[in-house]
């Protein structure tokens, strides 16, 4: 069951003014707004006002606790008994997962932990709501758990999965969900002052990567050796300012009446396809790497 809308926080308004709650919501879209969105609708749907407040209301004892200031608990070291999720505030009831710090996938052994919560009775006698952020990188194990908890989901209990790319999600588990589609910002200012140093350094390589010759190519792939988290997360930072990096340059040559832009845009799928490998497969980050760079520069050399 899916469902578009052009408004995404007026659709999910009308979910909490009508009191009809989905079981599972998959909020998309680029940027922190699909993430604070997912947080703002977990406690919205916790809160006693719901239907009247459209949103948490901040004054009722459950609004209290899911809003209370604590320091965020770490998703870690899972395969040697570290937390597999932490709730939101202090609400018993909010559950909230994502990759953890030392994986680069968000794992079956998450999935049942999520699982095992939502299915015990409820702490606080009300909805349960659990996030799963990251969605996009589920790993086949945990997609298939995912699957089979939203087929038959618990009484009372809501799935936000949030991703902002959801299309390696499993066509099955994105049919369970209401789309919630935040709009593709129109252009990124990928050169203004405020632009995070790390990424001004990256998009500088990128700006002259038609001057690389095949050796000094490969050695930029290089980099991307290592630990396969720390890798992963690098070639995952490398593909998405490539793709910014790309649509900018897509942008301004459509503005100026340039026709030809099939290997940009070509180029820009392939890097699609690349985060998808990374996510889905045990691909080595090197070699995905490698195969998004060489994209980039075969669509930009003359």
């Amino acid at each position: 069951m899916t469902a578009l809308h052009q408004n995404p926080v007026t659709l999910l308004e009308n979910s909490l003014a009508s009191g009809r709650i989905h079981s599972a919501y998959l909020i998309s879209g680029a940027g922190e707004k699909p993430r604070e969105t997912a947080l703002w609708f977990a406690r919205a749907i916790a809160c006693a006002q719901r239907a009247t407040a459209h949103g948490p209301c901040e004054a009722c004892p459950a609004c209290r606790r899911a809003g209370a200031p604590v320091e965020e608990v770490a998703i870690e070291g899972i395969d040697k008994g570290g937390p597999a999720y932490r709730h939101i505030g202090e609400h018993a009831d909010l559950y909230w997962t994502e990759r953890a710090v030392d994986k680069t996938r968000v794992t079956v052994q998450q999935v049942r932990a999520i699982e095992r919560a939502v299915r015990r009775p409820s702490v606080e006698g009300g909805a349960r709501v659990a996030v799963i952020h990251d969605a996009e990188w589920l790993n086949v194990e945990a997609a298939n758990g995912l699957l089979r908890i939203l087929e038959e989901p618990p009484t009372d209990t809501t799935f936000i999965l949030v991703a902002p790319s959801p299309g390696s999600l499993l066509t099955t588990i994105r049919s369970r969900c209401i789309r919630v589609a935040f709009p593709a910002e129109e252009v990124v200012l990928l050169r203004d002052a405020s632009t995070d140093k790390a990424v001004a350094e990256l998009v500088a390589q990128l700006d002259g990567i038609s001057r690389l010759r095949l050796p000094e190519l490969i050695g930029w792939a290089e980099k991307y050796r290592g630990g396969r988290a720390q890798a992963a997360t690098g070639v995952e930072h490398l593909l998405d300012v490539g793709q910014l990096w790309l649509r900018e340059r897509i942008t301004l040559a459509a503005r100026e009446g340039r026709k030809d832009l099939n290997r940009e845009l070509d180029a820009f799928a392939t890097l699609g396809e690349c985060r998808r490998d990374l996510a889905t497969r045990n691909a080595q980050p090197r070699m995905v790497a490698e195969r998004g760079l060489f994209a980039i520069r075969g669509a930009i050399r003359s």
